[in-house]
């Protein structure tokens, strides 16, 4: 059914609001925006990032735990996508509490579109919803540090000030829970285990172990028995 959005929209505010918002997640809003979006709209109880058409886009560059019940409440009633970056190159950029540059230099750590099973083990179920959907934007970005004293023992006191957007190097869509078995390598063994999957994959077992965890909950693989202590998995003829 076709919802009547003269009544669900409250409120609106023109432009892209950045109050409260780090600079990732302005940033990425206006890279995402068309003509034709509204943003920063009253939904219901909650404030929504972009309002495309009949479609609620919401952007989230933390851990999904914080957006979880929006979503599974908005899902309800409405289409809603979730984009979600993952940073794949980052420059870190050291400044004095005072603001000035102090160093500029890239971070050996590179983020891979496997990384999102990081989060989506907050809530993988979300994936079987008809009205869910998931964009992934792969990126590069400078993360400001501050030299403040503020931040934890394992940086020496430099804090995390800000995330700045240089680039969209890939965009990623899954629209139902078969768009994830991209994921699975075509020659994987059937049945499998985590270690297996591991080395498929070149990932590391806790990596292997999210992914199955996840695809458990979807319902894309299944327990088929064991070996030994370890599980065996299997995919699910769809």
């Amino acid at each position: 059914m076709e919802k009547n959005w003269n009544n669900v929209i409250k409120e609106e505010h023109r432009g892209i609001n950045i109050q409260n918002e780090g600079s990732l997640h302005n940033q990425i809003k206006q890279w995402y925006a068309q003509d034709e979006d509204r943003f920063e709209v009253k939904v219901g109880r909650y404030i929504i990032d972009i309002v495309r058409d009949n479609q609620l886009i919401e952007i989230q560059t933390r851990n999904f735990s914080s957006i979880r019940n929006k979503i599974r409440n908005l899902i309800i009633n409405y289409p809603v996508r979730l984009v979600y970056p993952i940073c794949e190159e980052k420059w870190i950029v050291t400044i004095s509490r005072n603001g000035e540059f102090i160093s500029r230099r890239k971070s050996p750590k590179k983020g891979k579109l496997i990384d999102f099973f990081n989060e989506l083990i907050r809530c993988p179920e979300m994936i079987n919803e008809e009205n869910f959907s998931l964009e992934i934007l792969m990126i590069q970005a400078e993360e400001i540090r501050c030299h403040d004293g503020k931040g934890s023992w394992r940086r020496k006191g430099i804090s995390i000030h800000d995330k700045i957007l240089l680039d969209v190097t890939q965009s990623v869509v899954y629209e139902s829970k078969k768009d994830f078995l991209s994921f699975l390598p075509n020659d994987l063994p059937q049945p499998f285990t985590n270690k297996l999957l591991s080395k498929y994959m070149g990932i590391s077992i806790p990596q292997a172990t999210r992914m199955t965890y996840c695809f458990k909950k979807i319902g894309l693989i299944q327990e088929v028995g064991k070996q030994g202590n370890t599980i065996l998995y299997a995919k699910k003829h769809l």
